[in-house]
């Protein structure tokens, strides 16, 4: 790595790897060094589709490539843990795709790990990257709505999803929380920080995974956040926040959002803040900036809230009988 330059290799080769590597294109300074895989072949596919210049056919030798300063874990959830390990006992920087990993207790090995090698780790929270969610929180924090009392937000897939589907598998950490639920609990997080309270409702599978679920959070405050998430329908999958002053709307999408409504005194504002590509390149150029400051954590995704959000999950998890098979 030098001050212009950041190499960057990919351990996975599926749909989010895919995603991930072409908005990598919009990232200054971002150097396509490697890729990682199970199996040679996989390796060379995806190297040679993105421009990567080496491939290799096993997660421990991207993880020894020395040529390579940070690896993007884009594996299913389940094997996020094994998969940064490796990554992190190589010596490596680590963005891993969230969810961490599938608990609490495994994300804070991930995490002790990392600081007792002194080794960048941050989870691939890009949502909390984007330039539209950090104005929106500046705006909140600033007071543009006065005092925030509620957060409401959805997100739902167009199912339904066959069982052999890893949405419905438990071994591979299944069900709406971890894939969607995520994305509101960490929209509350940051505008409300950690609940006082939890109640959590879901229909199940027969797989026992979440369907859909129902998050109602309580704050000291006396805020509240309403948030839903599901796999067999598709929502709005927006947000509002609301103050007593005013309120934000974010639109559909509201996790890659480019836009956002500002209601205040019977007056509507509209900011837009476009961006070409998906939105995944905002978390790459963040793992940039901390690497070439020496920072072993983001202050846009630190590993106190990391630990929080998969603490939060494992408290819902409970409430509404999801285990996964380990």
């Amino acid at each position: 790595m030098t001050d212009r330059t950041t190499r960057w290799g990919i351990l996975g080769t599926g749909a989010i790897a895919a995603t991930f590597a072409a908005d990598l294109t919009h990232v200054a300074g971002a150097e396509f060094a490697a890729v990682g895989s199970r199996t040679p072949e996989a390796a060379t596919a995806f190297a040679d589709r993105h421009g990567f210049a080496r491939a290799h056919g096993s997660w421990d030798a991207l993880a020894a490539d020395p040529d390579v300063d940070v690896v993007y874990v884009a594996t299913p959830h389940a094997a996020h843990l094994d998969a940064a390990l490796a990554c992190i006992a190589g010596g490596k920087a680590v963005l891993c795709e969230k969810p961490m990993t599938l608990d609490m207790p495994t994300s804070a090995r991930l995490v002790q790990e990392a600081r007792t090698r002194g080794v960048f780790l941050m989870e691939a929270m890009w949502m909390r990257c984007n330039p539209a969610i950090r104005k929106v929180v500046e705006m909140v924090r600033a007071g543009a709505i006065g005092d925030v009392v509620a957060v409401h937000a959805d997100l739902g897939l167009q199912g339904p999803f066959p069982p052999e589907h890893r949405l419905r598998n438990p071994a591979l950490g299944g069900g709406a929380l971890l894939d969607l639920g995520i994305y509101p609990l960490h929209l509350a997080h940051l505008i409300l920080g950690a609940p006082a309270q939890v109640r959590s409702w879901a229909d199940l599978t027969p797989e026992l995974v979440d369907r859909t679920t129902g998050m109602l959070l309580g704050y000291e405050s006396g805020a509240v956040a309403a948030l839903t998430c599901g796999i067999d329908g598709a929502t709005r999958n927006a947000a509002t926040i609301t103050g007593t002053t005013g309120r934000i709307e974010l639109p559909v999408e509201f996790y890659r959002a480019q836009s956002f409504e500002l209601h205040r005194g019977g007056a509507t504002e509209t900011f837009e803040l476009p961006f070409a590509g998906g939105g995944y390149q905002f978390e790459a150029e963040e793992v940039q900036r901390c690497l070439l400051a020496g920072e072993r954590e983001s202050p846009l995704v630190p590993h106190a809230t990391t630990l929080e959000l998969m603490n939060l999950m494992d408290t819902i998890r409970e409430e509404i009988g999801v285990r996964y098979d380990r």
